[in-house]
């Protein structure tokens, strides 16, 4: 996709529209790309934040930030009304039936990103007491790095999160391969 300015003497860049059949007075496109745009722009973030991950979330949910500006404004504190589960921090092997049962509870369409080295693989607590990364008991989508990330980091995590949406059938979670994905995981 090329981006074209708006103005000679402008500094905003305008995308060109999805393909589709362009007319006077309508644009059609697949409904598919519809529904990845609206889901994509429209996150709502659930934190399960347990340790120094979670401040530097609160950073970047604060103005200077301002994850709103990407669809995720609204965090949801019910598994039930939210569709991206941010795990961010150390997972003590206790807190496993926890940090499932809130998947559990999540409606599908759903999306889980791992915050921080604890997360992603247990960080620097390689410990008999301490999951080794999250997607042992979880699916997860988008792994950000670092020790604590960066605000920076975890808007890159969402926006990488948001392509994976807008490219993402909407059949994908009735698919054989995605059932198999949660029987790997004893999930029913």
């Amino acid at each position: 996709m090329s981006k074209t300015k708006l103005s000679s003497n402008s500094n905003i860049d305008i995308v060109p529209a999805p393909e589709g059949y362009v007319g006077h007075g309508f644009f059609a496109t697949k409904f598919d790309q519809v529904i990845g745009l609206a889901r994509a722009n429209s996150l709502w973030p659930l934190p399960f934040a347990t340790s120094c991950c979670g401040i530097e979330f609160m950073a970047t949910m604060a103005s200077t930030y301002d994850m709103g500006r990407f669809g995720a404004e609204r965090n949801s504190f019910s598994p039930r009304q939210a569709d991206m589960l941010l795990v961010m921090g150390t997972i003590a092997k206790k807190m496993v039936p926890i940090l499932r049962h809130v998947y559990e509870q999540m409606a599908e369409p759903k999306w889980v990103i791992a915050v921080g080295a604890c997360a992603s693989s247990g960080g620097v607590f390689d410990t008999y007491s301490v999951l080794q990364g999250i997607d042992k008991i979880i699916p997860v989508d988008v792994y950000v790095p670092g020790c604590p990330p960066r605000p920076e980091q975890i808007i890159d995590g969402v926006m990488q999160l948001q392509e994976i949406v807008k490219n993402e059938s909407i059949h994908r979670r009735a698919s054989e391969k995605y059932q198999e994905l949660l029987e790997s995981y004893k999930f029913e």
